[in-house]
């Protein structure tokens, strides 16, 4: 099964703790599948969002296919994502929590089908993002010691 990554949330491993992750897929319009293969994709200011029983992915920005015609897509427009009923009720149950919140992690395309993998996080603090990058400098510096000798 060949998987082609397009884009990835670069900032939600630093903003918060990803408790449980969970695959999708995205309700496309024409010629949003040639520029996703094109790879033309940004998470830049996208959340996923609940109402009537469904699942929405607001804010991620396809870019216009070069090559459509007068019925090229619109790039910013709210995208539904296809997820079993109790998937949805339960990231739905559980983002009302205090902290919690369904945020996108990266957008694939999985045997030409265009999938996206959201999780369940709960917000950071500023010290535990302090205390992340310092975990990460002193493991990365015990890996350089060891690689020497």
């Amino acid at each position: 099964m060949a998987v082609k990554e397009i884009a990835r949330n670069k900032k939600a491993y630093h903003d918060y703790f990803i408790e449980d992750t969970y695959e999708a897929g995205l309700v496309l319009q024409g010629t949003e599948i040639k520029s996703l293969r094109n790879g033309k994709a940004s998470f830049q200011d996208a959340y996923i969002s609940f109402s009537e029983g469904e699942a929405w992915i607001k804010g991620l920005h396809i870019a216009v296919y070069t090559f459509g015609t007068y019925n090229n897509h619109d790039a910013d427009r709210d995208r539904k994502l296809l997820l079993h009923r109790r998937e949805i009720v339960k990231l739905f149950s559980k983002s009302k929590l205090d902290g919690y919140t369904v945020i996108p992690l990266r957008l694939y395309l999985s045997s030409g089908l265009a999938k996206l993998e959201i999780a369940l996080a709960k917000g950071k603090n500023l010290y535990d993002k302090r205390e992340a990058s310092k975990v990460r400098t002193m493991k990365r510096e015990a890996e350089k010691a060891m690689h020497r000798y």
